[in-house]
């Protein structure tokens, strides 16, 4: 158990460093290469008591030693530079092994100022080096404080779903475990602890054998593509006890040099978003797909030994979508290798995602003897669902262990499986016949769930029964768009207008609502009055009438096709099942989710409308920004995107008064440190879009590396006048944002030049009055940000509406959680 002592001297480095490291990610980084740091110095130290050498700080290195570091008569100057130059210079030491030079790989202080580090390293120099579990349990409580762990549709794992897993796969001392996606190591570490506890005698001792710990060692496996994550993963092993922890950086989905590795055991929660494009995988999986969802799943089942087993997180595209690819998983699982579905509740991931997960149970010997597959609903896990994930009583989770214990023992005893259902109201046993019955494998429990309620369970036909597709007239060609005229021209993007035009001979007039599919785009609209088809690459698509047009609409904007890049998507639509309540049923299902929609559609006209206003006092000096402030711009050239490195923010990454490092190109650190020789951004500094969406400044505050392209970056030199925040809401108000838009230009793309940026005259009232007036605005801007609370809890509305379609539950957070 974590002691309170090492606990709260995590809470404080964390606390030294937020003001000069604000990213949790970053945190972890710094205090881990810091003890790690302090550890080999304490490693050299026990060492030398018993007689032995120093192996760590020696010959050249010794002047970088924890002693010499901490050492009273050392300035803190001269302590910065020593620490910072130790650190760089580790991966170079010969006295090391490569385990550490892997932890100390591209380490640096991203930090400046003496007296941090002194009080940090104070914190630090409290730790000493041990194997105990209490240290290995602090560094977990450390990963804990980590919020997404990427921008690749990555977080992090519950630690009550890592040991649910962990205990209904029970993996054996002399079986390999492999996580191929492993981040922090956190399902590697729970099944080490798993082994360890089933190999203790009555008298707490294990029972393993010298021979058993050295195979352990050598049985555990991870993969990871950041080499961050790797460097984590590594100290969290070597903490828990693994001398030489075997994690590799490694693509786990576009590199063979381990395809031909296998294991007993996998267990994983893989990352699931698929950049622009899709992912290039090599041509050895089974299912050719570019989705990463669809492989990290493949790669899993096809690496597990004759015998093996995995527990897979997996997003509901995997459970139903029904495209080709994922249609051809499922008939692959459940032929080969599928056991059990345990369906989580949305919002078991929160407060770092609200997707509805599932977890697969794969099993290759026990899928081979049995022609069922048993499914579980998890509807509370013991925590809130909302944002704040409070403990709660209700915890379904050991009930569905023990009934899935007792399913897979059945299945192993060649018993009957007739008293798991007498047990319980939430497991299914389904026969995989009735699965496979329409070829689309569905993996959705409550789709073979009989004798429930009518409400919650509809039957299923395919869009192509629902519908019937509208000919139009004429199309008119791209070229023909006008920027005004009498009837809207809909074409395949997901502008809900691309044109106009006073053609009538091209007109469709709906006589009731057409639902609008981007063949290409996947995109959906709804369309009441007359217009005109754009081009080609939409399906117009009228409904039959046991079927509300209005509810196909929401339906298909609530679960879309997902995009397999640019190519056509209808035939996939038409193949694509949805429920089919009563009409009624649909109009009261379509009137409930139009009045959430009100209500959002409020709360955006706020959030989009709200300007800051500063009204000019006629006293106040008015200088040119460039002359109160350091003007310039990010780079003009286009460098080389790479898989791995570093953000290059755009335009369109400042949203909303905050940088979104979710859909970022990445750069290489040559192209990162040419752009930031003139162009570094530090926080504090004003970045502001000159081209596209101009204006909407934001205040950089993002410790993570970065470099920026075609954006004004405003420094504010020693001695400035200027508080950031006070001309940031100056930038923003709605006098400005109109001066932006008649003086930008461009045919295609609107920009404003930065000569004209530097040229501004800006209000300089007193600093003070400048606070007044920013402290005015934010209290302002507080009320307006409850809006947006207001869209997500609403949208949540809506969510649950839908799910009640599919006999889901989706819980809309309490409102003592939303407090």
């Amino acid at each position: 158990m974590l002691d309170t002592t090492t606990k709260r001297r995590i809470d404080t480095a964390r606390d030294i460093l937020v003001g000069k490291v604000p990213d949790p990610k970053s945190q972890v980084e710094q205090i881990t290469i810091a003890l790690i740091y302090k550890f080999m110095d304490d490693m050299d130290a026990e060492s030398e008591e018993l007689g032995g050498k120093r192996k760590f700080f020696t010959g050249d290195y010794a002047r970088y030693g924890w002693a010499k570091l901490m050492a009273p008569s050392l300035g803190g100057h001269e302590m910065l530079g020593l620490y910072g130059e130790g650190i760089a210079k580790m991966p170079e030491n010969p006295g090391i092994p490569a385990l550490f030079r892997d932890i100390f790989k591209n380490a640096y202080l991203p930090y400046r100022d003496p007296e941090t580090l002194k009080s940090f390293l104070k914190i630090i120099d409290e730790f000493s080096y041990d194997h105990s579990e209490r240290l290995g349990d602090a560094f977990e409580y450390l990963l804990s404080v980590l919020g997404s762990q990427g921008d690749a549709g990555q977080f992090r794992t519950p630690r009550h779903i890592i040991d649910f897993m962990v205990e209904v796969l029970a993996p054996q001392k002399n079986e390999t475990i492999l996580d191929p996606a492993c981040g922090t190591a956190g399902f590697l570490i729970s099944a080490y602890k798993h082994i360890l506890r089933a190999n203790t005698d009555a008298k707490g001792h294990s029972t393993l054998t010298p021979d058993d710990k050295g195979r352990l060692a050598k049985n555990f496996k991870g993969y990871d593509i950041s080499p961050d994550m790797v460097r984590l993963s590594l100290v969290n092993l070597y903490l828990h006890g693994f001398t030489d922890p075997h994690i590799f950086e490694y693509d786990t989905l576009t590199s063979e040099e381990r395809w031909n590795e296998f294991a007993d055991v996998i267990l994983a929660n893989p990352p699931f978003m698929s950049p622009k494009g899709g992912i290039k995988p090599h041509k050895r999986f089974s299912i050719q797909a570019k989705r990463s969802e669809v492989l990290f799943v493949d790669y899993m089942a096809e690496h597990l030994t004759p015998t093996g087993r995995a527990g897979i997180i997996v997003p509901e595209g995997i459970i139903f979508q029904s495209q080709g690819a994922y249609r051809e998983l499922r008939k692959t699982l459940v032929e080969n290798t599928l056991v059990a579905v345990v369906s989580l509740p949305a919002g078991c991931f929160n407060p770092y995602s609200g997707v509805k997960t599932s977890i697969l149970i794969l099993d290759k010997t026990l899928a081979k003897a049995a022609d069922t597959i048993a499914f579980f609903k998890v509807e509370n896990d013991g925590f809130g669902l909302g944002a704040q994930r409070r403990a709660i009583e209700k915890n379904d989770l050991p009930q569905v262990q023990a009934e899935l214990a007792g399913y897979l023992q059945a299945l192993r005893a060649n018993a009957s499986t007739e008293t798991i259902l007498a047990l319980t109201s939430t497991a299914q046993i389904v026969p995989k016949e009735k699965i496979a019955a329409n070829g689309d494998y569905n993996l959705s429990g409550e789709r073979y769930r009989e004798g429930v309620v009518q409400s919650t369970h509809f039957p299923w036909r395919t869009v192509e029964s629902l519908v019937e597709t509208v000919t139009p007239p004429a199309k008119i060609q791209k070229t023909a768009f006008g920027i005004a005229g009498r009837f809207p021209i809909i074409d395949q993007s997901q502008d809900a207008i691309a044109g106009w035009t006073d053609d009538e001979s091209a007109l469709i007039r709906p006589t009731k609502p057409l639902v609008i599919f981007g063949d290409h785009t996947c995109a959906i609209k709804l369309v009441e009055a007359p217009f005109a088809q754009g081009a080609d690459g939409i399906k117009i698509l009228q409904t039959i009438e046991s079927l509300e047009p209005r509810f196909l609409f929401h339906v298909l904007r609530a679960r879309p096709l997902e995009s397999d890049g640019y190519q056509r998507h209808y035939s996939k639509l038409k193949e694509h099942q949805i429920p089919l309540p009563p009409l009624e049923v649909q109009k009261e299902i379509v009137a409930e989710i139009e009045g959430y929609q009100k209500v959002i559609n409020g709360a955006r006209a706020v959030l989009d409308h709200y300007r800051p206003h500063i009204p000019i006092h006629p006293d106040w000096p008015m200088v040119e920004l460039g002359e109160a402030c350091d003007v310039r711009d990010g780079t003009h050239d286009s460098p080389k995107y790479v898989l791995e490195g570093y953000p290059l923010i755009t335009s369109k990454n400042l949203k909303n008064g905050f940088i979104d490092f979710t859909e970022v190109n990445l750069i290489t650190r040559e192209d990162l440190d040419a752009i930031n020789k003139r162009s570094k951004v530090d926080a504090g500094d004003i970045l502001m879009p000159m081209i596209g969406t101009i204006g909407n400044p934001v205040v950089a505050d993002d410790s993570r590396e970065y470099a920026v392209k075609n954006v004004a970056l405003i420094k504010f030199p020693k001695g400035c006048q200027m508080d950031n925040r006070f001309l940031k809401d100056v930038l923003d108000s709605a006098a400005m944002q109109d001066r932006f838009n008649r003086q930008a230009s461009g045919s295609t793309q609107k920009f404003i030049p930065l000569g004209f940026i530097r040229k501004l005259e800006i209000p300089l009232p007193p600093l003070a009055t400048q606070q007044a007036i920013v402290a005015e605005i934010e209290a302002e801007q507080a009320l307006v940000a409850a809006n947006r609370e207001l869209i997500t809890r609403f949208e949540q509305k809506i969510q649950a509406t839908l799910a009640r379609i599919w006999g889901e539950e989706i819980p809309v957070a309490s409102k003592s959680e939303d407090k």
